[in-house]
């Protein structure tokens, strides 16, 4: 499968989550599957793009004009498609992935994890989001959504296009269902 990765271009945050990141990144490669990526050479997008090459596997890297104007682009990119906004790089990132993962990050990660849920919610794909919650990083963002849907303002059930994973081993089983 082709996976997008939405996550942080922070370089200042929990070391642990590069650790995990790396982790995945090899795992997702020795599973034969490509990651479609922000293309940033920044943070935990250079982390997974990294461990995902060095592991063998494919890239590919949905970068931004101002990303490349600024020397940003990442190395480790097999295949580049430029876009000219973050906007574009979302549509971009969807149709060019059978599924997203969410490491952790801010609100550029949580913009393509909700514009790609959105979508869903509507009927644009059947593409499921599902969220690695490491360390409990998104466990506010869980206990939103939850809270949403008690309110019954989130269309159906969340568990249906985001799905959530505790741990890497939790995650991959997901992902091994996924591709059945």
């Amino acid at each position: 499968m082709k996976i997008a990765i939405f996550c942080s271009a922070n370089e200042n945050i929990d070391r642990d989550f590069f650790t995990i990141t790396a982790n995945l990144g090899r795992r997702l490669a020795e599973q034969g599957h490509q990651i479609v990526f922000g293309g940033c050479n920044m943070g935990l997008m250079e982390c997974v793009a990294r461990a995902t090459k060095e592991a063998g596997g494919r890239t590919i890297g949905v970068v931004p004009r101002i990303i490349e104007k600024n020397g940003r682009t990442s190395d480790y990119v097999d295949v580049t498609i430029h876009c000219d906004n973050l906007s574009d790089r979302k549509d971009l990132m969807l149709s060019h992935s059978d599924m997203a993962i969410v490491l952790p990050g801010g609100i550029g990660t949580l913009d393509e994890m909700f514009s790609m849920a959105a979508s869903h919610t509507i009927g644009y794909h059947h593409k499921p989001v599902v969220v690695l919650n490491a360390k409990g990083f998104w466990d506010t963002l869980v206990a939103m959504l939850d809270d949403l849907q008690a309110r019954g303002v989130v269309r159906g059930d969340y568990h249906n296009y985001i799905q959530i994973a505790k741990n890497t081993e939790e995650l991959m089983k997901i992902i091994d269902f996924i591709g059945r």
